[in-house]
């Protein structure tokens, strides 16, 4: 059989306007976002699949696009200041292969984020729960005591996948399964083969409105366990069949951001262009985001980004279909992506020395071969595998959260929605301003690299100290994870981010991106990541493990958890982790060790699942760095999942938290 993983992409569709096997492909990232370097049509293209003939075309890394005009953060702009008394609250969630275990923990811990936001605790003055709770939100605590914070009595939920499609490419059509492409649509579905919402949602728009004061018309739910309840159906069929090249930042810009998001992305000769406006987009986005609603993400996904610049020729790096492979990059790529001349052997090369390793047997610029492009990690390391960069920058989603402008597809600004009124017929005209908005990132990192340590300098989520030295546990706040960390290290960000915009890596190597085995040391815990061929076990994701020559590819775990309930993987599953792989034995730490066999053995493993994993989410902690006191890290692997106060409840807390002084 041949191997493929639970992030597998699927590479069959009908591509369009050309075939990639036996014809000319040329490679160009015209009309990128404004605020990146963009490209025009220059120099010698390359070959296409099993051959071809040769052509014009490539990419001019030459040409850069200003910035100037573009905003970040609040410079120039007066955000309004006031309390918001409502909260409009979006989950975005990652729907690729492997993901329905992540979204069983998070389920678990809905009911309690649900009752903190919309019945918080009544606390005395030395901030200990009352004796006794009131039964709502609406009642008042017993005397002597207060709420913890505001109980919102007005809150709209929605919840979003990550799957936007090939991006132009034909990888992830709707015909192979519908939720490949669910387009930032707000979903609630009861199963994600379903084409068409068919859970209950207020008045049919896709998303559930809590209404404790009975003030909307027709009124919404009143009652936390119903309105908990069919927020637990509409997370459950988000499911785990969508498109291995998950956007999950690109998703969220798509839903509350791009004003004009595009109704097909059509191939035009060889450029995927941008057409049409999304109707359901523009109207969800109307009904859902009120202008003076204190706006909460909450995102949920164990890999790192992969937001596809939707125009030009970028849709390349998603393509699949007939073995067709990306181009060599320059030599220089591998000592430095950051110098100019690191390009891909399709660009035009002027001002840079000849590369021997650019052109192939047949005279046109060399490809790479199927082991050095898998398919699966496409998204991975791409200046320095590819020569170019195929990804919209963070600062584009920065911007998102942060700014009264964004661009629109001809580079020029327009009002940001999200500080906007999208609907000036009625009498609400107030909007929010970036101290209104939190972003949550639940995703692929340690969670002993996020938790405050207690006074052994150990992680604790019980007893860890905060900024003052109290026990509090808990994760670190934005000014912790910012402040400097024993060991000479800056920050918490320093460890578990390093600097990508210069291609310097985390200093915990649990965090690195590799397919190889890592070694050194976490600076917090000492954890040392264990070869495949040793016997040892770390605590934060087990082993390294044998990714398979010839595979669709893998990276190493950035970190891992135990499942509650074991699962067999002889049905060979396609999101199961411990499928039966031909020739190569399993050797995978969330695989049961074969007999009596202990997990720190480097021997085979059954075709059992005990464990889950996630890998390192750079790209999404960028974007929360970025945010400051807007944002919040949090890790998709938890501690553990059998006691009530472990799972993703420390990162709810720490949301709950970052309410008490937005509300």
């Amino acid at each position: 059989m041949v191997w493929k993983l639970s992030r597998v992409l699927l590479p069959w569709g009908v591509l369009g306007a050309f075939a990639l096997a036996g014809c000319q492909v040329d490679l160009s990232l015209g009309g990128v976002d404004s605020s990146t370097t963009s490209s025009s049509v220059g120099g010698s293209g390359g070959s296409g699949g099993s051959g071809g003939s040769g052509g014009t075309g490539g990419i001019d890394a030459s040409v850069t696009v200003s910035s100037s005009s573009v905003s970040t953060g609040t410079g120039g702009w007066d955000p309004p200041e006031f309390t918001p008394d409502k909260v409009d609250l979006l989950f975005v969630v990652d729907n690729s292969g492997s993901m329905g275990d992540k979204q069983d923990v998070l389920r678990l811990a809905l009911a309690e984020f649900v009752s903190g936001i919309t019945n918080p605790p009544c606390v005395d003055s030395s901030g200990s729960p009352a004796n006794e709770q009131p039964a709502s939100g609406l009642s008042a605590c017993p005397e002597g005591s207060s709420r913890a914070r505001t109980p919102v009595h007005d809150m709209h939920i929605g919840v979003i996948s990550s799957s936007l499609g090939g991006h132009g490419s034909s990888a992830c059509p709707r015909n192979i399964s519908p939720s490949n492409a669910d387009m930032a649509h707000l979903l609630a579905r009861s199963d994600p083969s379903v084409i068409v919402n068919d859970l209950p949602t207020y008045l049919d728009r896709g998303f559930l409105v809590w209404d404790a004061n009975g003030s909307h018309s027709p009124a919404g739910d009143s009652d936390p366990v119903t309105l908990t309840t069919k927020l637990d159906n509409i997370v459950q069929g988000v499911g785990q069949a969508g498109c291995g090249f998950e956007a999950p930042l690109e998703s969220f810009y798509r839903f509350l951001v791009d004003p004009e998001p595009y109704q097909a992305l059509t191939l035009q000769g060889d450029i995927a262009v941008p057409a049409g406006l999304d109707q359901t987009v523009l109207q969800q986005r109307k009904d859902f985001l009120r202008p003076d609603s204190l706006l909460l993400i909450v995102m949920l996904s164990d890999e790192n980004d992969c937001s596809i610049r939707e125009e030009g020729r970028n849709y390349l790096v998603a393509e699949t279909r007939n073995g067709f492979r990306l181009w060599r990059p320059r030599s220089e790529c591998a000592t430095n992506p950051n110098d100019p001349c690191c390009r891909s052997c399709s660009q035009n090369q002027d001002g840079c020395p000849e590369d021997p390793a650019c052109t192939g047997p047949d005279g046109f610029p060399a490809r790479l071969s199927a082991a050095e492009d898998p398919v699966n990690l496409r998204c991975w390391d791409q200046k320095r595998r590819f020569g170019f960069d195929f990804l919209y920058p963070i600062e584009r989603y920065t911007r998102a959260l942060s700014s009264p402008t964004v661009a629109l597809r001809n580079g020029d600004m327009a009002p940001n929605p999200i500080f906007s009124d999208l609907d000036p017929s009625d009498d609400n005209t107030r909007t929010r301003g970036p101290q209104h908005v939190i972003f949550t990132g639940i995703v692929g990192v340690p969670w002993q690299d996020l938790a405050r340590q207690n006074a052994l300098g150990e992680p604790d989520l019980v007893d860890g100290l905060d900024a003052e030295g109290n026990p509090v546990g808990g994760l670190k706040s934005a000014g912790e994870l910012d402040a400097p960390v024993a060991g000479g290290f800056d920050s918490t960000w320093e460890i578990i981010l390093g600097d990508p915009a210069n291609h310097v890596a985390p200093a915990d190597p649990f965090m690195i991106e590799s397919m190889a085995p890592r070694s050194g040391a976490n600076p917090i815990t000492g954890d040392e990541p264990v070869h495949p061929d040793a016997t040892g076990w770390n605590a934060i994701n087990g082993r390294e493990y044998t990714i398979p020559t010839g595979s669709s590819g893998d990276l190493q775990y950035a970190c891992t958890f135990n499942l509650p309930i074991t699962r067999s993987c002889d049905d060979a599953v396609q999101s199961c982790d411990c499928r039966p792989v031909a020739v190569h034995p399993i050797d995978s730490p969330l695989c049961m060790p074969e007999g009596t066999n202990d997990r720190a053995d480097p021997l085979p493993r059954t075709t059992t699942q005990v464990g889950a994993k996630a890998y390192p989410s750079i790209r999404e902690l960028q974007l929360i760095r970025s945010l400051g006191e807007q944002g919040i890290a949090g890790s998709i692997c938890p501690a553990q999942v059998a006691d009530t106060s472990y799972g993703y409840r420390p990162i709810m807390h720490a949301v709950l938290d970052r309410l008490s002084s937005a509300l």
